[in-house]
Formats: structure tokens, C-alpha cells, sequence
């Protein structure tokens, strides 16, 4: 009994840390640059779209899983709503280039899906948990590189209409 309750206490406290963690980066700071391989093959980098888009990054945490699976659907059908707007959006995970290479073609996705195997990213974005995972949240990050939202209430069934909603709701400008 008595160790089962220091591993119920570790436990308790390794998924607190993780939950403390996670506020490190706040709206306004700097986001931390990246540069990830995609499915596509080519590597994608935040600076890229530094003066020239808002940025869309919505870590997952594991390819094909019920609600990635959900949040990816959203982001192919729907990503029309999205592209409206002069934002880029991809999704990202720790996830192995192969599994996520499985993933975007089992889900048709047409949009860059990031693999971070090392897990250094998603660390530098505060998003990894106790089960050393992405959690689910999604970042917009500005023209200049400011972290203009981070939501971590993410319903993976409407992702890209909320998205969408977000994109209008900070007041960035529609595509000519």
C-alpha cells in the first residue's frame, strides 16, 4: 500500500510540473524558432514566414489517434476557411517523420505536417507533457514572430473553423 501511494504521489507531481510548464511562454513574447522536417519532405522553419504571414502551429500529440485523427479531418476539409486569411497552418507532433508520413496520407492531408522526433521543439514551445507527448495546442504567431494567441482548448472536431474564427477574431487581413 505504502508504494503504491508514492507512486500515486510521483505521479501527482510529475503531471503538475508538466502543467506548470506549459505557461512558460506567454502572448507577446518571441516565439522560438524551429526548423522541422515535413511530410512533404522539406523542412519548414518559422523565420520563413517572418514579414510575410501569421503562423499557424498546431501541436498534436500522437498520429493516428482518435482526436488527431478528428483534428487533422477538420484541417483537409475544412482548410479552405483557414486559407482565407494570410496565415500559414501546419500541425506538429514528436511523432517520427514515417508515422507521420503515414498519417497525412491516410487523412489526405495537404497542408505540413512537422515531425520533432527529438522532441526539442516541443520542449523550446513548453507543449511537452509528463508522457512525453505534445498536448494539444495550437499557437498564432505573428508576421513579426510574436506569439499573438495560444489555445489550448482545442476542439479537434471543429479545429479549422475555429481557427478561422481566430485568424478574424486578431484581426488578420483576408488574402487579395
Amino acid at each position: 500500500m505504502i508504494k503504491l501511494t508514492k507512486i500515486l504521489i510521483m505521479s501527482l507531481i510529475l503531471t503538475c510540473s508538466a502543467y506548470v510548464q506549459a505557461s512558460d511562454l506567454k502572448v507577446g513574447d518571441k516565439a522560438p524558432d524551429f526548423k522541422l522536417q515535413s511530410t512533404n519532405g522539406e523542412f519548414y522553419q518559422l523565420k520563413d514566414y517572418l514579414g510575410k504571414q501569421t503562423l499557424v502551429l498546431a501541436w498534436y500529440p500522437m498520429a493516428n489517434t482518435h482526436g488527431c485523427t478528428l483534428e487533422c479531418r477538420s484541417l483537409v476539409q475544412k482548410g479552405h476557411l483557414i486559407r482565407e486569411y494570410n496565415a500559414a497552418y501546419m500541425m506538429a507532433s514528436v511523432d517520427d517523420l514515417e508515422d507521420n508520413q503515414d498519417f497525412a496520407k491516410k487523412q489526405k492531408a495537404d497542408f505540413p505536417m512537422l515531425s520533432d522526433p527529438t522532441k526539442e521543439t516541443a520542449k523550446a514551445y513548453d507543449v511537452l507533457n509528463f508522457v512525453r507527448v505534445a498536448s494539444r495546442v495550437t499557437f498564432y504567431i505573428g508576421e513579426d514572430g510574436t506569439i499573438l494567441k495560444i489555445d489550448e482548448d482545442i476542439n479537434a472536431e471543429t479545429a479549422a473553423e475555429d481557427i478561422a474564427a481566430t485568424l478574424k477574431q486578431l484581426g488578420i487581413e483576408k488574402q487579395q
